[in-house]
């Protein structure tokens, strides 16, 4: 199938990557724009897609140098078209439909949160078919059943905050800065995590999520005890968040009968979270897997091994393709 040039531009990560045979890194070049957005405590989408349009032709540039190619040695082209903020994702849409078009190169969107499950076949061991994904991210709180590469269902999700909104929520409550996620696990190394029993929202209906109830609960113990150390506060509301998530992935692998649990997203780059999921579950026969923290976060990479195996398996979005902010899985 050979080299797929893939996009990434749904939020702040301008990244463009070369992706050969579907599990080769030729490139993965990610541009963050994290200091742009630090001050106002959260991305500003007019500002995301400034920057994007600002950055995407030298990241361009930049990929296709390191994986020691030119335009000309590309077979497909891969970008993001959703979910996403509309702005950035037309950005990344833009430059893949004009090289598509002058190089005559063949254009696949690539749907970001399957591109997340998708980074865990960027190496030569995949996991086995049939698992469940647990996707952990800013934006999205998602367990996905995936029977293989052409059968995979939403089986739960958020009902409000993500989960690493709520990281970003809380810390910015505490006044530690953005983006929460490392900072509270910098800080949660300092603190101990049974030192606040946060309540967990286990909600009964099937495998739903809610953790805007956790972060009121951070505001309101903190309001009531400002003795408290900030150590201690980061340290439980992470292991809170660790062990609401596992349970209901735990959950949702009884009820699917798989033995294998996929960690995707932002938050697994979380190196406490991942050592509780794999504490608590491999003892139980549920084998975890994760990959480097530069995969879980927002990449191109992914995306063009998702690609890969869309081209592979003959699955195309419908056409016209265009920018869609809210598309599911």
């Amino acid at each position: 199938m050979g080299n797929i040039l893939a996009i990434e531009t749904s939020c702040d990560e301008t990244s463009i990557s070369v992706i050969k045979n579907g599990d080769t890194i030729l490139s993965n070049i990610i541009y963050s724009q994290i200091k742009h957005h630090k001050k106002f405590g959260g991305v500003v989408p007019e500002i995301a897609s400034r920057m994007h349009a600002e950055k995407i032709h030298s990241i361009l540039d930049l990929a296709l140098q390191e994986a020691n190619l030119d335009l000309d040695n590309i077979q497909n082209i891969a970008v993001t078209y959703g979910p996403g903020l509309e702005g950035s994702l037309l950005v990344g849409l833009t430059m893949a439909k004009t090289i598509s078009s002058v190089k005559k190169i063949p254009l696949i969107g690539v749907n970001h949160l399957v591109g997340h499950i998708y980074a865990h076949f960027l190496s030569k061991k995949h996991p086995p078919f049939p698992f469940v994904a647990l996707i952990a991210s800013g934006g999205h709180t998602q367990l996905i059943e995936v029977q293989n590469h052409t059968k995979i269902k939403l089986i739960g999700e958020t009902r409000d905050d993500a989960a690493g909104e709520a990281f970003d929520k809380v810390a910015k409550f505490l006044n530690l800065g953005y983006p929460g996620g490392p900072i509270i696990e910098k800080k949660a190394k300092e603190g101990n995590s049974n030192a606040i029993k946060f309540p967990k929202a286990l909600l009964k209906e099937g495998f739903e999520f809610s953790f805007s109830g956790l972060k009121t609960a951070v505001i309101q113990t903190c309001n009531k005890n400002k003795n408290l150390k900030v150590e201690d506060i980061c340290a439980s509301f992470q292991h809170t968040v660790a062990e609401t998530l596992k349970i209901k992935a735990q959950q949702a692998c009884t009820f699917t009968k798989s033995s294998d649990l996929v960690l995707a997203g932002g938050v697994f780059a979380n190196q406490y979270i991942i050592s509780y999921f794999k504490n608590q579950l491999e003892p139980n026969h549920i084998n975890v897997h994760t990959i480097p923290p530069v995969l879980c976060t927002d990449n191109a990479a992914m995306i063009g091994a998702a690609a890969h195996y869309m081209i592979k398996h003959n699955i195309y979005p419908k056409l016209p393709l265009k920018s869609t902010p809210n598309l599911k899985i």
